[in-house]
C-alpha cells in the first residue's frame, strides 16, 4: 500500500466543549480515512452522551454571554478569524484535500470562500436593525430583532471547510451560540474553522465541535429544551428525519437538502465555453456537489455535435491525487460512493443509455472513479431521478423551450439549475421557468457570501449566506408601550 503523501501536516483530532480541546481518553473513535489511498489517517474521538450533555449546558451559558456582545464584538472575532484563516491556508487546505480528496486548488478556494463568509457577517452584524411603528403621542411601538437561541448544526463532508463555515459565521454574527456536528469522515478541516474563531477571542461556550454517530447526536441534541434552532445540509431524507425530530420543541429549521441539477442547452449557446464550463463543474469534487451540474437536456440541432465535443474533453480529464498540482479532479471522498455510481451507470445502461466515456473505478487502491458521460439516458433510469453524487452527466434530447422546461421541472428537487443560450429573451424566460432555488445562466458559479444559498421543494428551505442567511437565525419581537 503507497505511504500518504502530505501525512505531516495532518492534526490530532479532538472535540471542543466549553473552552477546551478534547481527545479520545479511552472511549469511540472513528478511522478517517486517506481517499486517495483508502489508508487510515487518524482516529476520531466520538462524543457520548455525557459530551453532549456538557455541551449543552456550555451552549446555554454560551448563548446568554454572547447575545449581550456588541456587533463590534461579534465583528472583531469574524474578521480576526477571517484572517487567521488566509494567515493558515496552506496547512488547512492541505489537510482538507487529505481527509476529503478534492485537488489542492479546490480547497484553497474553499477556505477563502469560508473567510470571505466570515468577513462579509461581520459587517452585517452592524445591520440588525428593527424599526419604530408611527403611534399616537404617549404611545411607541418598536419591531426588534434578536438571536434565535442555541444552534444544533449539521454539516456534510464535501465541503469540509466552507459547510462549517457556514453553520457557524451566521449565527455568531447574530449573537448565537453553536453546536456543530460535522462529518466524521473530514473532521481536520471543521477543527481548523473553529480554532480559527476561539484563536481570534470567541468566549468559551458560543461554539462547541462534537463528531459521534450521527443519529445519536441528533436525538441527544434536538431533544433538549436548549437548543432552538437545527440546520442541516444533506440528504432529503435524513433532513426529512431531523424536521420530524425538530417538530417535537417546535424549532426553527434551516434544511439545505439533496439537488439534481438540470442543465438546458439551447441550440444557441456559446458551443465551446459550455463544454468547458460544463466538464469541470462536473469534475469539481468529483461530482460531490449539492448543485453539480447532472442532468444535461440538449436541443435536438446540436445533440450529437454538442455530446460528441463534451465527450472528448471529459475523457480527458486528469485524475489523481488531489495534492498533485497537474490533475483535475481527485477521488471520491469515501468507499461508499464508487460503488452507488457504478450501480447507477449499470442501471441506466440496461436500460438502453450510451456510455460514451468512463463508468468504471480506476485501480484498486483509494476510491477514484472515471469521469462519466452517458447518453441517450431514459428517464427511467435510477440516475434520471436520484442524485448520483458522482462525477456522471446523464444527457437526453428536446425539441422545443417548453418540453426542455418540463424535462428540467419533472422531479421534486429544487436547488439549482443551469442554462446556455446566447438569446437574451431565452435567458430571460428560462430564468423565471426553472423550479430552483439558484439558476445559473451562462455559468455555473452558485456560492457567493453576500448571495442566497437555498433550495427549494424537496431541496429545503430557509437560506445560508447573504443577508437572509444572517435572518434566519434572528427572531422579530414587537414591544408596545405606553
Amino acid at each position: 500500500m503507497p505511504a500518504i503523501k502530505g501525512v505531516e501536516t495532518y492534526p490530532e483530532l479532538k472535540l471542543h466543549i466549553d473552552g477546551r480541546w478534547l481527545g479520545a481518553e479511552g472511549g469511540r473513535t472513528f478511522a478517517v480515512r486517506h481517499p486517495a489511498s483508502g489508508e487510515v489517517l487518524a482516529e476520531l474521538p466520538l462524543a457520548n452522551a455525557a459530551d453532549l450533555d456538557r455541551a449543552l449546558e456550555a451552549a446555554d451559558r454560551g448563548f446568554r454571554l454572547w447575545r449581550r456582545s456588541t456587533p463590534e464584538e461579534r465583528a472583531k472575532v469574524l474578521t480576526g478569524a477571517a484572517r487567521l484563516l488566509r494567515e493558515r491556508a496552506d496547512t488547512i487546505a492541505r489537510n482538507a484535500t487529505l481527509e476529503e480528496g478534492k485537488t489542492l486548488t479546490e480547497t484553497r478556494l474553499e477556505l477563502h470562500g469560508c473567510a470571505d463568509l466570515f468577513d462579509f457577517y461581520a459587517a452585517e452584524a452592524k445591520r440588525i436593525y428593527g424599526r419604530v411603528l408611527v403611534r399616537p403621542e404617549g404611545e411607541r411601538s418598536l419591531v426588534v430583532r434578536e438571536p434565535v437561541g442555541a444552534v444544533a448544526a449539521f454539516a456534510p463532508w464535501n465541503f469540509p471547510i466552507h459547510n462549517p463555515g457556514r453553520k457557524l459565521g451566521a449565527p455568531i454574527a447574530a449573537g448565537c451560540s453553536v453546536i456543530l456536528k460535522p462529518a466524521e469522515e473530514a473532521p481536520a478541516s471543521a477543527m481548523a474553522v473553529v480554532a480559527a474563531l476561539v484563536d481570534a477571542g470567541l468566549p468559551a461556550g458560543v461554539c462547541q465541535l462534537v463528531f459521534g454517530v450521527p443519529d445519536e447526536v441528533s436525538r441527544h441534541l434536538l431533544a433538549s429544551p436548549v437548543i432552538r434552532k437545527c440546520s442541516f445540509t444533506g440528504s432529503t431524507v435524513v433532513g426529512k428525519h431531523l424536521m420530524k425530530l425538530a417538530a417535537d420543541n417546535a424549532l426553527r429549521t434551516t434544511m439545505e437538502l439533496g439537488g439534481h441539477a438540470p442543465v438546458v442547452v439551447f441550440d444557441d449557446c456559446d458551443f465551446d465555453r459550455t463544454v468547458e464550463l460544463l466538464t469541470m463543474a462536473k469534475a469539481r469534487n468529483a461530482g460531490q456537489v449539492c448543485v453539480s451540474p447532472t442532468r444535461l437536456y440538449v436541443q435536438d440541432g446540436i445533440y450529437d455535435r454538442f455530446l460528441g465535443a463534451l465527450t472528448k474533453r471529459v475523457a480527458a480529464l486528469r485524475v489523481g491525487d488531489g495534492l498533485d498540482p497537474d490533475i483535475e479532479m481527485g477521488p471520491m471522498a469515501n468507499a461508499r460512493r464508487p460503488d452507488a455510481v457504478a450501480q447507477m451507470i449499470a442501471d441506466a445502461a440496461s436500460r438502453g443509455a450510451q456510455v460514451l466515456t468512463g463508468g468504471e473505478r480506476i485501480g484498486n487502491h483509494g476510491y477514484y472513479f472515471q469521469p462519466t458521460v452517458l447518453a441517450d439516458v431514459p428517464l427511467e433510469a435510477r440516475i434520471m431521478n436520484e442524485e448520483p453524487f458522482g462525477p456522471v452527466i446523464a444527457a437526453g434530447r428536446f425539441a422545443t423551450f417548453d418540453d426542455a422546461v418540463e424535462q428540467a421541472n419533472r422531479l421534486p428537487y429544487g436547488l439549482a439549475a443551469y442554462a446556455f443560450t446566447e438569446n437574451g429573451r431565452t435567458a430571460n424566460r428560462i430564468g423565471a421557468a426553472l423550479e430552483a432555488g439558484m439558476v445559473g445562466i451562462n455559468m455555473t458559479r452558485m456560492a457567493a457570501a453576500d448571495a442566497p444559498f437555498q433550495g427549494v421543494k424537496h431541496s429545503g428551505h430557509g437560506s445560508e449566506d447573504g443577508p437572509e442567511g444572517l435572518a434566519a437565525c434572528l427572531v422579530t419581537k414587537s414591544i408596545h408601550q405606553h
